[in-house]
Order: C-alpha cells, then structure tokens, then sequence
C-alpha cells in the first residue's frame, strides 16, 4: 500500500513538473515575441524608408558594377546574344550593297567594332551610373522594394536615361576613336553613296552606339537586381540582406 501511494505521488510531482515546464516555456516565448514586437512594432525588420533607399542604392550600386565589368570584357557584347549591337538598321542597304559588291568581310568586321566600342565604352560607364545612382531621391522607396523585379532598374532607367546618355556620349566616342570605327565604316559607306541613284546614308554611329550599350548595360543591371532579389548568395552586403532578405510579395 505504501508503495502504491508513493508511486501516485511521484507521478503526480512528475505531472505537476512537466505542466511547470510547459508553462515556463510558454512564458518565455510570449516574454520573447513582446520584446520582438517592442523592437520590431511592424513585424517587417523595421525597416526605414532610409533603410530602403540605401539598400536600394546598394542593389543597384552592386548591379552596375557587375554589369558593366561582364559588358567591358572582350566579346562582352559580341557574342552575348542580349547585348549584341547589329549593322545599323537604318543603314541595312547599305550592308546589302556593299555585300553584293564583295565587302562582306568590311562589313562584319564594321559590325564586330561597333560592338569593341560599345565594350570599351562600358569601362567608363560605372562611375556613371554610380554617379547617377547616389543623386537618386526615392520617396517611394518601399514601392519600388515591392515592385516588379526590375522595379529599380526601371526607376534608375526612366530618371536617368537622358543624363546618362549626355554624359556617355563622350565616352562612347571616345571608345569609336580608339577602336578606329570610322576606319571600318568610311570604305562602305563611301562605296555605297557611289552608286547611282542610291538615297546617300550616314547614319549618326555615336548615337546608335550610345543607344545601344546603354540599353544592353540596363539588361544586365535588370538581371543583377533580379539576382539581388531573389538569391541570397547575391546579398552581399549587410544593408542587402537587411533590405531585400525577407522580401515577401
């Protein structure tokens, strides 16, 4: 008999311990998410508009710079099918011409240099877009953090692009220069206006080139936001993962 109450009183001290432990357990991760929600009264990492705008900053910081150091390599934009730069549209007779006339290889060494100027161009473009990036003023900023996944890109595209194109212009003529794209494209064009009856053509390679790098620098930044957004390994910062870690949409 005795060991039968000592067996109900163990059992009942092992009951009464086991709902002590609970309760204290419960007891602390309450005392835990009311601390958590004291620091974090939105449940969104607290995040600043500030916090937004400089990670915002940071993504396309980070972007520009990988995107222009792939455009920059060699073949950068000759052979990336998205980034290649054809024969002048509005020129196409004039390649088909010159073609029927035996210039096919002037032609397709003209339409490699126009891409060598482009890649050479894009060497100078990031302290451009850097430039432009830290005079950007988001107010919208958590719009854009919630936006499509080239929300940033867009935005850095739509309030940029007339800047960015005074200010690479320079650039890109300078990298036609050192390239010697005239030198490819005089012969052709030269031999083109001859013939009779032809509409003379002489496109503006500057512009077409400026044009051009620039949209296939946007295409690479677009991919490097979507990265930042979606990959952590691509969040390389703190103020990244902060920003774009626990994006939910």
């Amino acid at each position: 008999m005795k060991k039968r109450i000592a067996l109900i009183a163990l059992v009942i001290i092992t009951i009464q311990t086991g709902i002590g432990q609970t309760l204290q357990q419960r007891l602390d991760a309450a005392a835990k998410e009311a601390s958590d929600k004291l620091k974090n009264p939105t449940g969104s990492n607290a995040l600043s508009n500030d916090d937004v705008i400089k990670g915002l900053k940071e993504a396309l910081t980070v972007g520009t710079n990988n995107s222009t150091s792939l455009a920059s390599k060699v073949d950068g934009y000759f052979k990336n099918p998205l980034l290649f730069i054809p024969f002048p549209p509005d020129a196409q007779k004039v390649k088909e011409k010159a073609d029927a006339l035996g210039m096919k290889e002037q032609t397709d060494k003209f339409v490699e240099t126009l891409n060598r100027a482009a890649e050479e161009a894009a060497k100078s473009a990031a302290a451009i877009f850097i430039d432009a990036v830290k005079g950007m003023n988001i107010s919208d900023g958590f719009a854009i953090l919630k936006g499509a996944d080239n929300a940033a890109t867009q935005y850095l595209k739509d309030k940029t692009t007339a800047d960015l194109r005074t200010k690479f212009t320079p650039v890109v003529q300078a990298a036609i220069d050192k390239v010697e794209l005239t030198k490819y494209w005089s012969p052709i064009i030269t031999t083109y206006n001859k013939i009779p009856f032809v509409e003379k053509q002489n496109p503006d390679l500057t512009a077409y080139v400026t044009d051009k790098a620039m949209a296939g620098l946007f295409i690479l930044i677009a991919n490097e936001e979507l990265k930042i957004r979606k990959d952590p390994a691509a969040q390389v910062t703190d103020i990244l993962k902060k920003v774009f870690g626990n994006i939910t949409k």
